[in-house]
């Protein structure tokens, strides 16, 4: 399935009132919003998930939607989601926005593109244990992610992946995707890539979502790549078993997770 972001957009309203707060920020300077949904007393440890930055990537936006349809977020913490934050590109089904902009590369200085703006500026006063980032990888065999903040929640995740039976990169080439990191300014391990983020930013001359909100709001930071070449549901349980191991990981300590079957 890769439907329209209306459909998605429905769908997540579709959830006001079964718990969670589903609203619509605007881009300032834009003619488009983005969904926000919250759950949670802010009171308790909060988690921040993003998905679809980039239009060309659709298995995050519709995984995040069917985890939380599902019930599968732990009601230990308080979340906030930003289910698709690039509608444009994500209905074009290309990487950039409809300005032409790669908008992970935009959150730098208070946000370079309408929708980082309006992510960053929502997001002035709030901190959070934990942030995840849903992305895909062309180049990829397997799952891997980016950890930021130290701590070891990445190993958890591919050792919850690994007990479920699913492909994980073994990281032995350097991907594009990574820009001008190379093996001199980040650890690579077998599903995991880690780095600080202030001198991935320095190599980069810009900042990702990732980057800016582990520089500012979240003490924990990963992104999470599936591979856009494997099977649909594939790549959707991919990311559904990541993100509650994830959060099993901050919650417990030891990634304790449920194995998800490949296609649930």
């Amino acid at each position: 399935m890769n439907g329209t972001y209306p459909e998605l957009e429905r769908r997540w309203k579709r959830l006001r009132g079964d718990g969670w707060s589903v609203r619509e920020v605007a881009c300032v300077g834009a003619p488009r919003t983005l969904i926000c949904a919250e759950r949670g007393d802010h009171t308790l440890p909060s988690i921040a998930i993003a998905a679809g930055v980039h239009g060309d990537e659709p298995a995050g936006p519709w995984a995040l939607l069917e985890l939380v349809e599902s019930g599968g977020l732990d009601p230990a913490f308080s979340y906030r989601l930003w289910p698709c934050t690039n509608p444009t590109g994500f209905d074009a089904r290309t990487r950039e926005s409809a300005d032409g902009l790669d908008l992970n590369r935009t959150f730098g200085r208070g946000g370079q593109s309408p929708e980082a703006k309006a992510i960053l500026t929502a997001n002035r006063d709030r901190k959070f244990e934990l942030s995840i980032d849903l992305h895909e990888d062309a180049d990829a065999t397997g799952f891997y992610c980016y950890e930021y903040g130290g701590g070891d929640d990445g190993r958890r995740v591919v050792a919850a992946l690994d007990a479920a039976g699913l492909p994980v990169d073994p990281l032995q080439a350097t991907f594009e995707t990574a820009g001008p990191m190379d093996d001199t300014s980040c650890t690579r391990e077998r599903g995991r890539i880690t780095a600080d983020h202030r001198a991935e930013a320095a190599l980069l001359g810009s900042l990702s979502y990732s980057l800016a909100i582990a520089r500012n709001a979240a003490r924990r930071a990963l992104t999470f790549e599936t591979p856009s070449r494997a099977s649909w549901d594939l790549r959707l349980s991919m990311h559904r078993l990541a993100v509650r191991a994830a959060i099993a990981s901050i919650s417990q300590g030891e990634g304790k997770v449920a194995r998800e079957t490949m296609f649930e």
